[in-house]
């Protein structure tokens, strides 16, 4: 697609527009000032912004995006950060603290997840041990590039493959471009989860781990990560669980008693797991937990050099330096926060979603996609949902399309446990759904962006469309 036709479309004005509303109101800076700016000045032009752009997600009318959000909350993982603003985790001999807090972080989340299953003490040669990255996309990326190493040392694989669901977070496609590994996408089953027998189909001599999800971004849904992980040990692979979204509330949600499969370290198939800090873990956003059962995985993520005239240089992850205040306040969050806050969480957002999911069942044109939990995902044999995601958009919500069945993703969170906040999502999804009814192919949106991807079958068109879009986001 030319960026002349994609103009002539209309799609990339919208995109425009929405990541860049501030061009009216200051001026572009193309390069550096002369003088520097005052700071109060600074201070008042980025508090301005902040206020426009709170509203949404404090108000609770955004999907995920911020998890907890407590002005009280924010106020002390801030207060954390600015007290660790200059630590740097390459240079732990400055900061001992850094090593601390991570060693912490990784400690508290293991436990968590069953650690203690293996039999093994924690962070000992077969014990489980891992690694805080800046993310979920971290957290995959690294243990992907862990199992080729591994596969390549130990089996002496050198055309490595993994399979993954096709539900399956786009990190791990990521990491099969970056990495030069074969991805083998799976099949999803009725219930939009993982199909063992396509899974088990796809494994093969070069074959040096299977995925499976807790839950899958797009539907919410657990894929059957017990079937998977005896593959796993049936066939001598890893099992890696991606945990990134739920990691840090599945194990709340079991403990009060609503239906978690188990998903985690318990099942010997299962050699590592992401968990995300920054999303249930109620961390600011760049923490992520990558995890391993046994030293000999991790060791493959680490990189080292002996030769350097710089030195000895090590690093545990991509980056050499890190911002040690995102992980102070990681660790910060997780001591406060408690098992017992955890559990009211856990218990509140299910109750705001129990409203969510109750009202979208009341509305006849509209159905839920699988069985989930506080993520979940529904879906219209009878209207365009896109046209519904837009009608919701000008009711100031953000919420995530999907393709492939076409959907809505709810990321339910803390802010939509405020009171009158799920309540005000039904309210608004059935006027959104009535007027999609009354004035169907209403132009505008994100509707025909998503029409036309799913119209196109040669998708390198929409991954141009895909690269227009990131280019628009660095204009000035």
């Amino acid at each position: 697609m030319s960026n002349n036709l994609a103009e002539e479309l209309g799609l990339l004005g919208p995109i425009d527009e929405m990541m860049h509303p501030y061009r009216e109101q200051y001026p572009a800076t193309r390069q550096l000032p002369a003088t520097g700016v005052p700071r109060d000045k600074v201070l008042a032009q980025m508090e301005e912004m902040r206020a426009k752009e709170a509203a949404r997600w404090r108000d609770g009318y955004a999907s995920g995006s911020v998890y907890h959000g407590d002005e009280s909350h924010i106020d002390f993982v801030n207060k954390i950060y600015a007290l660790h603003s200059q630590t740097n985790q390459l240079h732990s001999d400055l900061w001992p603290s850094a090593a601390k807090f991570e060693a912490e972080i990784v400690a508290m989340t293991a436990h968590m997840l069953s650690a203690e299953a293996c039999g093994e003490p924690f962070d000992s040669e077969k014990g489980v041990c891992g690694s805080v990255s800046s993310g979920g996309s971290e957290s995959i990326l690294l243990a992907m590039k862990a199992y080729r190493d591994y596969a390549r040392a130990e089996r002496g694989i050198t055309e490595p493959e993994f399979v993954v669901p096709r539900s399956g977070h786009a990190a791990f496609h990521k990491a099969a471009q970056y990495f030069n590994i074969k991805l083998r996408p799976v099949p999803l089953d009725d219930q939009f989860r993982a199909d063992v027998g396509a899974v088990a189909a796809e494994i093969n001599e070069n074959t040096i781990a299977l995925v499976a999800s807790a839950p899958n971004f797009p539907y919410g849904t657990i894929d059957p990560i017990d079937k998977i992980s005896e593959l796993a040990l049936k066939h001598g692979v890893g099992c890696h669980v991606d945990a990134c979204l739920g990691g840090y509330f599945l194990p709340w949600a079991e403990r009060l008693g609503y239906p978690v499969p188990v998903f985690d370290f318990r099942l010997p198939g299962v050699t590592s797991m992401s968990c995300d800090t920054h999303k249930y873990g109620y961390a600011p956003k760049g923490t992520s937990v990558v995890l391993y059962r046994g030293r000999a995985l991790r060791h493959h993520q680490f990189f080292t050099i002996a030769d350097w005239p710089g030195g000895l240089y090590y690093s545990p992850t991509f980056s050499g330096s890190r911002p040690g205040g995102l992980s102070a306040a990681c660790w910060a969050a997780l001591m406060t926060m408690g098992e017992s806050n955890y559990l009211k969480s856990a218990k509140a957002i299910m109750d705001a979603v129990a409203v969510m999911k109750q009202g979208i069942r009341e509305i006849p044109e509209l159905k839920l996609l699988g069985e989930s939990l506080a993520v979940f995902a529904f879906g219209s044999d009878e209207l365009n949902i896109y046209e519904v995601l837009d009608q919701m958009s000008a009711r100031h919500w953000a919420l995530t399309g999907l393709q492939h069945p076409a959907g809505i993703h709810v990321s339910t969170t803390l802010r939509q446990t405020q009171p009158g906040v799920a309540e005000r999502f039904v309210k608004d999804l059935k006027e959104s759904v009535e007027h999609v009814t009354a004035n169907p192919g209403a132009e505008g949106g994100m509707a025909p962006i998503y029409g036309l991807a799913a119209a196109i079958p040669e998708k390198g068109i929409v991954h141009d469309l895909l690269r227009q879009v990131m280019d628009i986001y660095y204009k000035t």
